[in-house]
């Protein structure tokens, strides 16, 4: 990609739902708006990018739905911290293998209305709020 200019930030977005996963980029900038190229140039990117179109990872017979909902009410929390765990851990080691690509831009994965960001760059988790700063821009 050609990032617009006024792209501070790109912001890679898991979106999670039972059964279900999709992951979306998104250009930013400081104050958590997405940013859009309003000129004709095709080449110069912004807005969202679908890099994984929402698919379904998990099927569930309709016999052993309740047991399922059930179960997943009682334990979601840790249903929920270690999927959060295993998707972050695929994603991070898919985008070690392939490069930054010469990202000159902040980069960060996160889960959809979650705390906490995972700062490509270096390597660690941040509070989402932190990423909309002056400080985090190149």
């Amino acid at each position: 990609f050609h990032y617009y200019k006024d792209i501070d930030l790109l912001n890679f977005e898991i979106f999670i739902q039972p059964f279900d996963l999709s992951i979306r980029m998104f250009s930013m900038d400081n104050e958590a708006n997405e940013v859009f190229y309003e000129g004709n140039n095709r080449a110069i990117f912004s807005g969202s990018y679908e890099l994984l179109e929402e698919f379904e990872y998990y099927e569930l017979a309709d016999e052993h739905s309740d047991e399922f909902w059930d179960f997943y009410e009682q334990n979601e929390e840790e249903i929920s911290a270690a999927e959060k765990e295993l998707i972050s851990k695929w994603f991070i080691t898919c985008w070690n293998k392939a490069g930054d690509n010469g990202i000159n831009l902040p980069v960060y994965l996160d889960f959809h209305d979650d705390i906490e960001s995972f700062d490509l760059k270096k390597n660690e988790w941040i509070d989402s709020e932190d990423k909309w700063s002056d400080e985090n821009s190149n």
